[in-house]
């Protein structure tokens, strides 16, 4: 017999569902459907059918949406998200606990079956729906082909996404009306029309030699690092513009794509003792070339290298200089070329995932540097850094001698260069989990204002600003550091979802978990934190139900190697989270 043939055809497709379902059903039931029953006769199913959509199927809180054009599909959903905010203002639920849709568009081939829609093209609206804040909408980078330049909205790039049971990463875009950006707690708005910005994307190697990237790389971040000191500037993180590496690049694209008006790029050809480094600035607005060097020298003038391109930028770009600002634009690593090759190297591992392999490989690298350059402040600053991840997962020493040694390099930084920031970045997360709060967030603010251009100290401050009670501070660090960085890695929603728990901003909490855990799908990231979440806000049966998902991916966790983890203040709030976890059926010991 011949097999049946499937139907096939391509369609943008929406997934929508209502955010904090289960909360809003818990506190008036009754309410909450007559509501819901109103939203989707007045609002929901007219504007769908005014957009020419067809409604597949609904399922519990959420619904299927089929539609033959993405355009259509992203005005529809631009609309539903703006009538249904007015109503529940219009009815006074703005202020207490609002109706708010998550909304998820693809475009891409699906399966058809009867009246229903099937495959991975459905699929992956789900999962863009899963990580849509409450009240906005996220498409997918096909269905953005679609629709830029057709729809009037800003589109926000969110990066490439590893979405839950989704084999290939999906590059995301958040969606907001002309009239008013949708907020999103997973992707700040980058524009910032008050001082430059520039992204410095990866240097090509043109030696021959793949041995020889760890060198074009530590240069650009060597660069970076400097640039980051500007308070005038705002600089991409390396995270981000090195997402180029190896891609032949349009620069207008890249920075639009970044958020930024100036491009960074160039190369490097070293031979021997000689190296040869061309580099170029461009206005991207209108690919102007406005500055271009070539140097060709020894290797020794490495450094003084990086100080000229560094100025030029700044000059250039028409950056003003504060007199402190001129003394920490100069390079500071290390003076020494083999050491600084060593950190290069290191610097090639720690840039990496984070692991225990890869963390030591870094640590073995910089230590042979510290051996060459002992009054390197940086690079006392980064083993400080290695050694309070190490005190955080147990990679090698017990958690009190990796404090220590993580104490000891931060110290020595910090005599060594007292205006170091990532010496009083590693400084604070190490006096953050030696319980010294007060000390940690005086240097973590202080990392902050020596290099107000870094991801890195906005990310950190973020963590030991939230440990230490001041969780709304906290929440603006994390953003800040989102903005810097705007294809931030996953654990940036951890940090940002950590904050808004402990400012009580909960819908927005589970919203940056969710996120999390969607872009680390089966590592179980931030699935206690949800736990916690669903179960002191009265979803008890979503924190049990994700409180077994955890377990499946963490079957050998306790509550009790989850404390030694914990950095918390608030002695009152640890407990009240311990409760909440054992509640939802994780065990202690």
């Amino acid at each position: 017999m011949a097999k049946e043939r499937l139907q096939r055809r391509l369609a943008a497709i929406l997934s929508a569902d209502v955010a904090g379902y289960s909360r809003l059903m818990e506190i008036d039931e009754a309410g909450t459907l007559a509501r819901l029953n109103a939203l989707k006769r007045e609002v929901i199913d007219p504007t769908i059918t005014a957009h020419s959509g067809r409604i597949v199927k609904l399922m519990g809180d959420g619904a299927l949406v089929e539609f033959a054009s993405a355009v259509d599909a992203v005005i529809c959903a631009i609309e539903i998200q703006r009538q249904v905010r007015e109503r529940e203002r219009d009815t006074g639920n703005s202020e207490g606990n609002p109706i708010q849709f998550r909304i998820g568009i693809n475009v891409g081939d699906v399966i058809i079956q009867g009246d229903d829609i099937l495959g991975d093209g459905v699929n992956v609206a789900a999962r863009l729906e899963g990580v849509a804040e409450p009240g906005s909408i996220s498409i997918s980078e096909d269905a953005w082909r679609q629709v830029q330049g057709k729809v009037a909205a800003n589109f926000v790039d969110a990066g490439e996404q590893n979405l839950k049971n989704i084999a290939r990463a999906v590059r995301v875009y958040h969606v907001g009306s002309d009239k008013e950006r949708t907020t999103s707690a997973a992707r700040p708005p980058l524009s910032s029309p008050d001082k430059p910005s520039i992204a410095v994307l990866p240097f090509q190697n043109l030696s021959g030699d793949s041995e020889q990237d760890y060198f074009c790389d530590g240069l650009v971040d060597d660069i970076l690092t400097s640039l980051s000191k500007l308070a005038g500037l705002r600089v991409i993180a390396r995270n981000s513009s090195f997402s180029y590496k190896e891609r032949s690049v349009d620069v207008h694209d890249a920075a639009k794509r970044l958020g930024v008006r100036y491009v960074l790029e160039g190369s490097v050809r070293k031979s021997g003792n000689r190296i040869r480094i061309s580099a170029q600035l461009i206005d991207a607005r209108d690919g102007t070339h406005l500055w271009a060097e070539r140097y060709d020298r020894a290797i020794d003038d490495i450094f003084a290298i990086q100080d000229e391109i560094t100025l030029a930028l700044a000059t250039e770009m028409q950056v003003k200089l504060t007199e402190g600002e001129q003394a920490r634009l100069r390079y500071t690593t290390t003076t020494n070329v083999e050491a600084w090759t060593y950190w290069a190297q290191g610097l090639s591992h720690y840039r990496q995932s984070m692991s225990k392999e890869k963390m030591h490989a870094a640590r073995s690298c910089w230590e042979k540097a510290l051996a060459l350059d002992p009054t390197s402040a940086a690079l006392n600053g980064m083993l400080s850094s290695v050694y309070w991840l190490d005190a955080r997962f147990g990679w090698w020493d017990d958690r009190e001698t990796a404090l220590a040694k993580a104490r000891k390099y931060a110290d020595r930084a910090l005599e060594l260069d007292p205006e170091n920031a990532d010496a009083f970045t590693a400084s604070s997360v190490a006096l953050t989990m030696k319980g010294q709060y007060d000390e940690a967030v005086v240097h973590a603010r202080r990392a902050v204002q020596l290099a107000p251009g870094s991801a890195d100290a906005a990310h950190f401050a973020s963590f030991v600003l939230a440990s230490a009670g001041y969780a709304k501070e906290a929440v603006g660090e994390s953003k800040r550091a989102m903005a810097l960085n705007p294809n931030y890695p996953p654990y940036y929603l951890g940090n940002l979802g950590y904050a808004l728990r402990l400012a009580g901003q909960v819908e927005e909490a589970i919203a940056a978990f969710k996120a999390y855990d969607a872009r680390a799908p089966g590592l179980g990231f931030g699935l206690t934190d949800l736990v916690i979440l669903y179960q002191q806000n009265g979803q008890s049966d979503q924190a049990k139900h994700t409180a077994e998902r955890f377990l499946s991916a963490r079957p050998n966790f306790t509550i009790t190697s989850w404390l030694k983890t914990q950095t918390i203040r608030d002695a009152g709030h640890l407990e009240a989270d311990i409760n909440a976890l054992r509640s939802a059926g994780l065990p202690m010991n």
